[in-house]
C-alpha cells in the first residue's frame, strides 16, 4: 500500500508542479489537461489548458494533483506535508525555496527534538514541515 497526497489548485497546477520538480529534485509525471478530455463541459473554456490531472515523483514518492474551478477551491487546511531530512543545508535550501512569496508558519530553528524543523505555506497555499537531524 501506498500513500499520495492530491493537491489542488486555484490554477497553477502545473506552475506549482514544476516549482516542487525544482525546488525538490523531482521528475515531472504526466500532466493532463481538460481539453479533449469528457471533463472539457465542465469547465469554462479558458480553463482548457489547465490541469485535470498531474503529478511529480520526489525520491521515491508521488505527490497528485489538479485544477479546480475557483467557485471550488479552498484554501487547503487540516494537513501538512511533511519532509525529512538530513542535510542541515539542503534543509535550509528547500525550506527558503518554499517560503519565497509565501508565509513562514514557524521559522526553521534548532528545537530540543531535532536539528532544525520549520513550518512554511509555500506561493501555491500548500503547508509544508521541514525536520532535519
Amino acid at each position: 500500500m501506498k500513500f499520495a497526497p492530491y493537491l489542488s489548485f486555484q490554477g497553477d497546477c502545473e506552475r506549482a508542479f514544476q516549482f516542487y520538480e525544482h525546488c525538490f529534485g523531482g521528475k515531472l509525471g504526466p500532466l493532463f489537461r481538460f481539453a479533449g478530455t469528457p471533463m472539457a463541459e465542465q469547465v469554462p473554456k479558458e480553463w482548457a489548458d489547465k490541469i485535470m490531472h498531474g503529478s511529480v515523483s520526489v525520491a521515491g514518492y508521488e505527490l497528485m494533483g489538479a485544477d479546480v474551478l475557483p467557485s471550488q477551491f479552498e484554501t487547503p487546511k487540516g494537513f501538512t506535508l511533511s519532509i525529512q531530512l538530513q542535510s542541515t543545508s539542503e534543509a535550509k535550501r528547500i525550506f527558503a525555496e518554499l517560503a519565497k512569496e509565501g508565509e513562514v508558519v514557524v521559522a526553521l530553528q534548532k528545537t530540543f527534538w531535532i536539528a532544525l524543523f520549520g513550518q512554511v505555506i509555500d506561493r501555491f497555499h500548500i503547508p509544508w514541515m521541514i525536520n532535519c537531524g
